[in-house]
């Protein structure tokens, strides 16, 4: 496994991917958390918002998990929104995943090498500080 690059490899991720968690989902409707993974619920993907501040509610159609190893169905993509310097701490959550999703998707802006490293690791491809609805649009439309 390795970080994905090319385009022919983003437009296949997206392709085979139906089920995306979002980790950082925001109901505020004027953040990138929210109206990304609304994009993505609107093109046909199965939308999981995670987010423990906002546990108990419901966004894109579906309860807010509080961390991503609370997810019990399979994921594709895990979408992410959360500083570099946080990511660490959600990394026992993605690997209890069960099963494990085939990728990490961190959103622009967002990158961090070790951690990205650790996932490759591990079997699980990486996307770092890329916009997935920017992607999308670019490659799929």
């Amino acid at each position: 496994m390795r970080e994905l690059k090319t385009d022919a490899e983003l437009k296949q991720a997206m392709d085979q991917a139906r089920t995306i968690a979002v980790l950082g989902a925001n109901p505020r409707t004027d953040r990138p958390a929210h109206y990304v993974p609304a994009y993505l619920l609107e093109r046909g993907y199965r939308v999981i918002p995670v987010n423990a501040v906002h546990e108990g509610t419901e966004m894109f159609g579906e309860p807010v998990r509080a961390s991503l190893d609370r997810i019990r169905e399979p994921v594709e993509i895990v979408d992410v929104f959360r500083r570099p310097d946080a990511l660490d701490g959600h990394l026992a959550e993605i690997l209890a995943m069960d099963p494990r999703p085939a990728i990490v998707w961190l959103q622009e802006g967002i990158a961090n090498d070790a951690f990205a490293a650790r996932l490759v690791a591990e079997g699980i491809h990486v996307v770092q500080s890329r916009c997935i609805k920017r992607e999308h649009q670019r490659l799929i439309g």
